[in-house]
């Protein structure tokens, strides 16, 4: 078989788990931001390739906090911009953000950009003010 087939078929395969849209946008009222996922986050692959397109920053999931009482999984992941969390909903949403370290979030949103299974959808900052 024709090995530039066999690449292209395998590149289409990878492209057509995405795009995760997602939004990179202060938390409403406050200047601190995080990433929205507002398409794509029931697809069963999400959690590994939200995984596989930050691996330049090797995110090793460490655990979960206290058990709340709601519809989302929760994830606490290291990495070597420092920890966040990844919050995933039962209702078709997620969200990554770490209060304490905006430097991180600035990274994965440069760094989902560069990934074709995610797509960055803009929104205007002043929507999000008080």
């Amino acid at each position: 078989m024709d090995t530039k087939f066999v690449t292209f078929i395998h590149t289409f395969s990878v492209n057509m788990t995405g795009p995760y849209k997602y939004h990179y946008r202060p938390w409403l009222g406050s200047e601190k931001l995080f990433l929205e996922f507002i398409s794509g986050v029931d697809n069963t692959s999400f959690l590994t390739d939200i995984l596989d397109a930050l691996k330049s920053i090797t995110p090793n999931v460490i655990g979960y906090p206290e058990a709340c009482m709601s519809d989302d999984t929760i994830y606490l992941i290291d990495s070597l911009n420092g920890k966040f969390t990844l919050s995933k909903s039962t209702w078709g949403s997620a969200s990554i953000f770490a209060d304490d370290n905006q430097q991180c979030i600035d990274k994965i949103n440069n760094t989902l950009i560069e990934d074709v299974r995610f797509k960055k959808i803009e929104v205007d900052y002043n929507d999000y003010k008080k």
